[in-house]
């Protein structure tokens, strides 16, 4: 490709003359047209000068200068309070009344597309456009079919005139670079260069269906919003054909006969939704790119514009909002900087000034002005701030914003009394369990009140303890922890006499309920020998055998006593007996607190979808995280990533059942397992929550794929600490003593524990283990329970019209408050409703139900069908009242 044809942005040279042509032409364009309409301006008397002229000048121009320019027209018809009314209503012209092509040029590009007569393709086709907007215009057609569909037309020439007019305003933002100050302070270059791929492929039809198809999966079970599905077989670059919905024009809301409040805020949630939850937003959404229904739906089209924001972005956003809310300016500013600012080292020189200038902008709008909230009046704000020191927004946001601007716009002229900013605390406000002041104090009373034990040992200030799990646990803090005094099958009694159905099982040991006779007798006798530990001991043997036998008598077992010192072991067994040093684990599965099994576990993620990269927390040895390999489960690429790496690889871990999805993949499990017996990397399944759960042995026993080394913990324990691996003998053998100290030292792997098999634990594990065996019976029943209360609890949510996802296997289950069907842990998390997860499990409470916040549940043989009724009660009840609080969009 020769310099010219890379400048202008050409893929094939035939092309270049007609570009070099069209872009003189727009150039000249340009020259002549803001010479024209600045005479008009100047040569009118300045009285009469009113925004009614000047918006219709403005309104003349921009049709004159073309697609590229109409953006600009459709942003400001939705801006009802920038402009007068009759200003604003000269701009509205731009949603759908444009020119259209003409019946020739329309009959040339659909020929040439479909390569046959229109007539050929169609029953029926309507030649008079129904919609006409700067890039294309759609047509009504009927398929063979019956079926109704509308076909939207990139229109002739606007391809060459985006490209030119974009190559030209990259010429000229260069030059004001260079020549203004001011103007380098906007970094115009760097910006449009980004820009510029959006703007000039609006007119890839075959890109914007993927788009549309993608944004459709995002909200296939949401109660308001509905993406056309596109005809996918008569679609190419020039052509999208989709189905036909017929519906009301945005432009013409004022008509639906729904109540116009209720519209706004369900624009609102659909379009928060889209930018907080999945990263993947209209950019576009004026009145002519949506539709309703009399029944309050809300279509959306034109996915033309699109943004993204990826996992850092998303994170970064989420924090700034979550420290405005909380008042911690110092935290707020550092946050905002992060999030938004393309070059952070500009205002180095200044950052205490910057600072404190910025500190005062937020409060202005979060403390001052939120109940007349505009997220881009505050964007405004904070870009006049940053130019001061010539820095400046980075596209991503910038497009946010444009998006924001638009769409909160035209919020806001369905229904200028709407409060944005309290309709969008479900998303600016994830991590808090209220949607108002009334409902924390709702709370307080209803449940902080019935707890002031536990309440008061969690606000001690001289408290002793320190407990990440509980009353200080770590990312998500409980705002009401419980102290639990005794605990009875499937009761928990807390220290302030309250009774509660337990749906955490303390994690996942008890599978048999609190205090079975079996565990306590098993405990009681052990203890009464004597505690023995670091010494052989019958109970360690007799657990060793069970474990052996229940995967396979032709492999070994080391114990340990926890499911994370299992995992540190496994690891430490592959690196040995492979030579190799990197590990690889799939993103959102979760191997204890390691360094290691942390990485990239539930806290944050990185990276694009298919390629994720390592993240880790604070303390967390930087180049374990860094060379981590992280992969996607169920994915075909992860295993091919896998191979590329095979040589620096010891070790693979996974969740075989992944915990937050419920279900396991067994196809690429068997791929995975070939894969690492191809290249000498030691395939770990970690099964510390679903050994022995799911099944007696685990999800290897059910899929009948066995790993090299298998990590168990929790249930093997009989409620009491406990970890082992389980695996071939020539590679846990890699622990055991060559008898030649120099051997053991320079080839083996140490492993110790001081009270790893101690004699206690075994006694509960082995009874345990032994009770499971000689009744199996207990799995089907668990079976049975799980799919009847996972079935309860999303036909109550669907009777409320409450979006739900429920995953459900075995005794383990999970819900989120979702619409989308996510495939990928971080789809999960990142598209849940977590302020609503949070709040369910408060709201429970209240029922005499204790349920986890934002973890997985299980099930237990104690729990009876009369506690799975109470459960489902709950929830229903719970709902019920959490969607009156406002937690749902309804």
């Amino acid at each position: 490709m020769s310099s010219s044809s890379r400048l202008f942005g050409v893929s094939h040279l035939a092309e270049l003359p007609e570009l070099v042509r069209g872009t003189f032409r727009e150039a000249i364009r340009i020259i002549v047209w803001t010479t024209v309409f600045a005479l008009r301006y100047y040569t009118r008397p300045k009285r009469l000068r009113s925004d009614e002229f000047m918006a219709g000048l403005l309104r003349g121009f921009l049709l004159r200068m073309g697609p590229l320019y109409m953006k600009a027209g459709q942003v400001l018809g939705t801006q009802s309070g920038l402009l007068s009314k009759d200003a604003t209503d000269r701009f509205r012209s731009f949603f759908a009344d444009l020119p259209p092509m003409s019946t020739p040029e329309l009959r040339e590009v659909l020929d040439e597309h479909f390569g046959r007569p229109v007539t050929a393709v169609f029953a029926e086709f309507d030649w008079a456009p129904i919609a006409v907007g700067s890039v294309a215009q759609v047509h009504k057609a009927r398929l063979a079919t019956g079926q109704d569909v509308a076909i939207k037309v990139v229109k002739a020439g606007v391809d060459l005139r985006l490209r030119t007019s974009a190559w030209v305003i990259g010429r000229l933002a260069a030059i004001a670079h260079r020549a203004s100050s001011r103007a380098r302070s906007y970094d115009l270059p760097g910006h449009f260069a980004e820009l510029r791929p959006l703007l000039t492929g609006q007119t890839d039809m075959v890109a914007e269906a993927a788009r549309q198809n993608e944004l459709a999966e995002n909200f296939r079970s949401h109660p308001h919003l509905r993406v056309p599905a596109t005809v996918d077989h008569l679609t190419g670059r020039k052509v999208l054909v989709m189905e036909f919905v017929h519906a009301t024009p945005g432009p013409d809301f004022e008509t639906v006969k729904f109540p116009r409040p209720e519209i706004a805020r369900r624009l609102q949630d659909a379009f928060y939704a889209m930018s907080y939850f999945h990263g993947f937003f209209h950019v576009d959404p004026h009145p002519g790119n949506l539709m309703f229904t009399d029944e309050g739906k809300i279509i959306a089209l034109d996915f033309g514009l699109v943004g993204r924001l990826d996992e850092n972005d998303k994170w970064n956003l989420a924090s700034f909002y979550y420290a405005c809310v909380k008042g911690q300016w110092e935290l707020a500013v550092e946050r905002c900087t992060r999030a938004f600012v393309a070059d952070p080292s500009l205002l180095d020189d200044h950052r205490a000034e910057y600072d404190a200038k910025l500190e005062v902008v937020l409060r202005r709008h979060f403390e001052e002005t939120s109940a007349r909230w505009s997220t881009m009046s505050f964007f405004d704000d904070a870009t006049r701030l940053l130019r001061e020191y010539n820095a400046r927004v980075s596209t991503r946001f910038s497009l946010l914003a444009l998006a924001f601007l638009t769409g909160e716009g035209f919020i806001s002229q369905i229904d200028p009394d709407i409060d944005i900013w309290a309709n969008g605390r479900t998303f600016t406000d994830r991590f808090s369990p209220y949607m108002s002041e009334e409902v924390a104090e709702q709370f307080d009373r209803e449940i902080g009140d019935r707890i002031p034990k536990s309440m008061a040992e969690k606000r001690d200030p001289d408290r002793r303890l320190i407990a990440p799990t509980h009353l200080d646990r770590f990312a998500l803090p409980s705002a009401f922890p419980l102290l639990v005094k005794s605990a009875q099958g499937s009761v928990l009694s807390d220290v302030d006499g309250n009774d509660y159905i337990d749906l955490s099982c303390g994690y996942g040991p008890h599978i048999l309920g609190y205090a079975h006779p079996v565990q306590t007798a098993a405990i009681a006798e052990a203890a009464t020998a004597g505690s023995i530990n670091a010494l052989g001991n019958e109970p360690e043997i007799a657990l060793a055998r069970q474990l052996s036998d229940a995967f396979g008598s032709d492999n070994r077992v080391i114990l340990s006593n926890s499911g994370t010192e299992a995992v540190q072991m496994a690891v430490r067994l592959a690196r040995a007996y492979t030579g190799k040093q990197r590990v690889a684990k799939f993103e959102g599965h979760y191997h204890g607190f390691s360094d290691q099994g942390l990485v990239s576990s539930w806290f944050r993620y990185s990276g694009s979808a298919d390629r994720p990269e390592p993240t880790g927390t604070a303390g967390m040895a930087a180049s374990t995280v860094s060379e981590t390999l992280v992969l996607q489960y169920g994915e075909r690429g992860s295993i091919d990533r896998l191979v590329e790496s095979a040589s620096d690889i010891a070790c693979v871990l996974v969740e075989p059942m992944p915990t937050a999805m419920a279900s396991y993949d067994r196809a690429f499990l068997e791929d995975l397992r070939r894969a690492c017996d191809t290249h000498r990397i030691v395939l770990i399944f970690d099964e510390v929550v679903t050994g022995f759960r799911v099944a007696y042995g685990g999800v290897q026993t059910l899929a009948g794929i066995r790993p090299h080394l298998t990590c168990l913990g929790k249930i093997i324990g009989g409620g009491l600490p406990c970890g082992a691996v389980v695996g071939d003998v020539d590679v846990v053998s890699m622990a055991k003593t060559t008898e030649d100290p120099f051997v053991d030292i320079e080839r083996q792997a140490f492993l110790g524990g001081t009270m790893s098999g101690n004699s206690i634990t075994a006694a509960a594990g082995s009874a345990t283990l032994a009770y499971l065996d000689e009744n199996r019976e207990i799995y089907d029943d668990l079976e049975r329970r799980t799919d009847w209360l996972t079935d309860e609890l999303r036909d109550r949510a669907a009777g409320l019209s409450v979006p739900l996802s429920v995953k459900g296997f075995r005794s383990i289950f999970s819900l989120t408050f979702d619409y989308a069907k996510p495939k990928r842990v971080r789809d999960r998390l990142a598209g849940s409703n977590i302020k609503a997860n949070i709040a369910l499990a408060y709201y429970m409470r209240r029922h005499g139900v204790y349920m986890p916040e934002l973890h997985t549940m299980l099930l237990s043989a104690a729990h009876s069908d009369t506690d799975m009724k109470v459960v489902a009660e709950a929830f229903g009840n719970s709902v019920s009242d959490m969607s009156a609080a406002g937690f749902f969009a309804t």
